[in-house]
């Protein structure tokens, strides 16, 4: 994921959630958190509890977050996508609000359609030698199967809301869900195949070597129970695997004019 990706994905969760994003500059975020985040991410059960025991309102927390390795010196939290912070981030995206159904904010005169899009946020996870991790936001108007890459930007550029706005109505979808989402899905499998080989080449080069070091120590025993073992954990730790996850998604009851751009 590029910097500007992530701080983008960053700042829509923050601002999805009613959070204050006070300041947002290349690669800082300062952010004022709601009650509802400062227990998810804070880690202060105690100060909650005390502070219901007095009957009072707790004061949330704020954050400082940093994506760009150049001001990792700078007072605040460094996040990046391997970072304990962005996996709860994303722990809590998933557990709360999966999936959503929102209306574009129209201020219609006459009765006005919106039309169906199908939206996924995939998160990619890469292992071997080395980890790595994608977001890729992806959607597909449900009626003529037009797709859009970073979905999420171009729905970051409008209003929505959970009510539909008075006179507009919605189209019913041509293509089902499960037909839209394979389309998609099949949009993911193509890239990871135009990916670069080369990190999974490394990891099973890598993986080759470490088992035959150790082979080389148990060269009088291959039959020993704790080289196998071993050689389980280095099979757990670099054969290359790919993963992807939904994190999110929805749909998304949008004019006919979308995208603008």
């Amino acid at each position: 994921m590029t910097i500007a990706n992530l701080e983008s994905f960053i700042v829509e969760f923050f601002n999805a959630y009613g959070c204050n994003v006070q300041n947002q500059e290349s690669g800082v975020i300062q952010v004022e958190l709601t009650e509802e985040l400062d227990k998810a991410l804070m880690n202060r059960p105690f100060y909650w509890h005390y502070m219901k025991s007095l009957n009072q309102q707790g004061v949330p927390m704020s954050l400082t977050l940093i994506t760009d390795p150049d001001k990792r010196d700078m007072k605040g939290e460094w996040i990046d996508i391997g970072s304990p912070r962005l996996q709860q981030i994303f722990n809590h995206v998933t557990s709360q609000e999966k999936y959503v159904l929102l209306f574009q904010e129209v201020e219609a005169e006459i009765n006005t359609p919106l039309y169906p899009w199908l939206l996924a946020n995939f998160k990619i996870s890469y292992s071997g030698r080395q980890k790595k991790e994608e977001l890729i936001s992806l959607g597909i108007h449900l009626l003529n199967g037009k797709m859009i890459v970073n979905m999420m930007d171009e729905l970051e550029k409008l209003t929505l809301k959970q009510q539909i706005s008075d006179l507009c109505y919605t189209i019913t979808p041509i293509i089902t869900l499960s037909s839209g989402y394979k389309r998609l899905e099949k949009i993911i499998l193509n890239y990871i195949d135009n990916q670069p080989k080369e990190w999974a080449n490394e990891a099973m080069e890598t993986l080759n070597e470490e088992i035959a070091l150790l082979q080389h120590f148990y060269q009088d025993d291959l039959d020993d129970k704790i080289l196998k073992k071993e050689v389980e954990e280095l099979n757990n730790r670099y054969t290359p695997e790919i993963n992807i996850e939904v994190i999110s998604g929805g749909i998304v009851y949008l004019l006919d004019n979308f995208p603008k751009s």
